[in-house]
């Protein structure tokens, strides 16, 4: 599994996501996803709405995703 591959597949299960994610052996991976679709939602709720768009991909070929989700709102003030 690569980076890239996990991108694509969470801002297209996440329209208007972004996605930023990294890891290098191929099972563990962190990423950072900014979402309209976040607002008014709980860290846990959040990170479920990221698992869904990867399904079964998630405890098989991807072991681990460290997350970080943002609104747009929380990753502007961040900057």
């Amino acid at each position: 599994m690569d980076p890239a591959r996990i991108q694509a597949l969470i801002e297209t299960g996440l329209p208007g996501a972004t996605a930023q994610v990294s890891g290098d052996d191929g099972v563990h991976f962190e990423a950072t996803v900014v979402a309209g679709q976040f607002a008014g939602k709980l860290p846990l709720a959040r990170h479920r709405m990221v698992y869904a768009t990867l399904g079964e991909l998630m405890g098989g070929a991807i072991h681990a995703l460290a997350l970080k989700t943002l609104t747009p709102e929380e990753a502007a003030a961040r900057r």
